[in-house]
């Protein structure tokens, strides 16, 4: 109970901490005024269609991974994991993996095992999507990434600079968050290992690629799926004046460091997610308040989404399979 009581504790602690350190001096009455009368609720909407398509075509990928393994559940189970998985990582950031692999396990008996070497396969996939698409940011506006670099803290004059810049304790806490992350990933994965046949089920997952009856097709998921979450979150610039005039590229770049900084495990990337996109639009011109303000909100009604699509994946799941 204490260590399933820290796991959920310390991303808690830890995505508070940097949200109260980005928004220590921010004035939230401007909020309330944007919420009513500045925002474009038009263009939100197709921003989170875009989400949910994300989403719809994440369980249809995994569902082709698992075909080479002989198993074939129903596409909506599949795709009710995805949604709970999301919603699960709010409580337990990463523990969504396990619950979509549970689900199968108890619906369509696919072997756990079998499942989460799926899903290995997965996170290995989208590693080296996030690595290509942020060589291409970088190249694309080097310029922007330096002086990020440089307004982080982390270039600067000297040591002492470097250990009173408060930029350097947020980036601190978010590295620690990552080997927290590393560390009970690998106690997970040993612990699994430990179950006969657990460890050659994972590797035989993983291998699922090389039987691909259509590896195209697979191709084309991931690409989409990055597409989506591109547009899920580009979309969103055009429900403020503010940020309407931001271009793609602006959008890459932000999307990039908001993909990276959710790795950092807190609920949704609350709090790293905040930091890394208010820096880079200060760095376009956008104003601190104005930032402030469009983290808060479109990262508390993409949060609100994952919470409504993981409620229905549970429902939805619960229902269909008890009715066949």
């Amino acid at each position: 109970m204490a260590k399933k009581s820290i796991k959920i504790v310390i991303p808690l602690l830890l995505g508070g901490f940097i949200l109260y350190w980005v928004y220590r001096d921010f004035d939230f009455s401007h909020v309330q005024e944007v919420l009513l009368h500045a925002t474009n609720w038009a263009w939100m909407f197709y921003s989170l269609l875009f989400g949910i398509l994300s989403h719809l075509l994440r369980g249809y990928r995994w569902h082709q991974t698992l075909s080479p393994l002989g198993e074939h559940p129903r596409i909506s189970n599949c795709i009710d994991g995805i949604f709970v998985m999301y919603a699960a990582n709010l409580v337990v950031p990463r523990s969504g993996e396990v619950f979509r692999c549970a689900m199968l396990d108890h619906y369509d008996r696919v072997p756990f095992a079998k499942a989460l070497g799926t899903v290995i396969t997965e996170r290995v996939v989208d590693v080296i999507c996030m690595v290509g698409i942020a060589l291409m940011a970088f190249l694309v506006q080097t310029r922007v990434f330096f002086t990020f670099f440089e307004q982080t803290g982390t270039k600067i004059p000297s040591l002492v600079n470097l250990i009173t810049s408060p930029w350097f304790y947020v980036a601190l806490g978010c590295v620690a968050g990552i080997l927290w992350l590393a560390v009970h990933l690998v106690r997970t994965l040993s612990y699994f290992e430990r179950v006969k046949q657990t460890a050659f089920s994972i590797w035989r997952g993983i291998g699922t690629l090389k039987e691909l009856k259509s590896p195209w097709r697979y191709a084309l998921y991931t690409l989409l799926i990055w597409v989506c979450y591109y547009f899920h979150f580009y979309f969103t610039f055009y429900c403020f004046s503010f940020t309407a005039h931001l271009g793609m590229m602006a959008g890459l770049v932000m999307f990039v460091a908001g993909t990276v900084a959710v790795l950092v495990p807190t609920p949704n990337g609350a709090g790293p997610w905040h930091f890394a996109i208010i820096t880079m639009m200060m760095l376009y011109g956008v104003s601190a308040t104005d930032a402030g303000i469009y983290a808060l909100i479109v990262h508390a009604v993409q949060t609100l989404l994952v919470i409504l699509l993981g409620l229905y994946g549970w429902l939805h799941v619960m229902r269909v399979n008890r009715a066949s």
